[in-house]
């Protein structure tokens, strides 16, 4: 079966019809239910949290969150017919119109949790002339890194389509900021294989690395970094620029008068 990231953009292929048949769907909605909670008990939050469901589609997941430990949600997805869906059911969440590849339009600080499900794989596709999938990740785990609170856990379930979507996803959120990585449920199964990209906003303990006890795949883990050693200013200046280019953004060429500071003017 054709993978639907690939068959159109989400804001298409999600249309009335379909996004109608998906929500009916028992098989689906039992899928993204065990998902959903298998998210939750990696991140093992306590009860009462704010939450940010990226991808919410027709609030499946939202009605999880609801459900298990009382959560306040806002939902956010770039098909207005998922959550046209999600309005007819009455879901307890906020819902917002938004695609995740131009960021995550929230004040810095906003939200305790993030989870997502069966969404982030979406990033990885050009599906226009000017789509670059890089510079989508790099904004949206960017500005998901701002959305949350320090300490902040955030649990994205996805399907990447090979090791190089999967090693993209991991490069920008440790770009950002993240620590954490990844965890894979069912590895041996083609079928049933279930990858979990699990994240803390922040520097955390080695210990804190297998959140909720789930032991995380340790050659995808993203460990916290290390303490800056003693640099000069036009070490740290070069160091932050060549960190802007990693993350697609226009910085000033580099010349011999980098880094140099200018004389006081009378």
């Amino acid at each position: 079966m054709s993978r639907p990231e690939i068959s159109a953009p989400p804001e298409v292929f999600y249309s009335d019809i379909e996004s109608k048949k998906y929500t009916s769907s028992s098989r689906i909605q039992h899928i993204q239910a065990s998902m959903t909670l298998r998210a939750l008990d990696v991140l093992a939050l306590p009860p009462h949290q704010h939450i940010l469901d990226i991808g919410c589609g027709s609030g499946l997941s939202g009605e999880i969150l609801s459900q298990e430990g009382g959560h306040v949600w806002v939902g956010m997805d770039i098909s207005p017919s998922m959550l046209a869906v999600a309005l007819d059911r009455d879901v307890e969440g906020d819902l917002f119109l938004a695609d995740m590849g131009n960021g995550v339009p929230f004040r810095a600080g906003t939200f305790d949790a993030v989870i997502s499900i069966s969404a982030i794989q979406w990033l990885c596709n050009a599906d226009s002339s000017n789509a670059d999938p890089r510079k989508r990740l790099a904004r949206f785990f960017d500005s998901l890194y701002a959305a949350l609170k320090r300490g902040g856990k955030v649990a994205c379930q996805f399907y990447p389509r090979d090791e190089s979507q999967t090693e993209s996803i991991l490069n920008a959120a440790k770009s950002a900021g993240f620590s954490g990585g990844l965890v894979i449920d069912d590895e041996e199964s083609k079928k049933n294989k279930k990858y979990y990209l699990i994240l803390t906003a922040g520097n955390v303990n080695s210990n804190d690395i297998n959140l909720g006890g789930v032991k995380i795949d340790k050659s995808a883990v993203m460990r916290p970094k290390r303490a800056k050693k003693e640099e000069s200013r036009k070490e740290y200046i070069l160091r932050k620029k060549d960190l802007m280019r990693k993350r697609g953004k226009l910085v000033a060429l580099d010349s011999q008068f980098t880094g140099r500071k200018r004389k006081p003017r009378f």
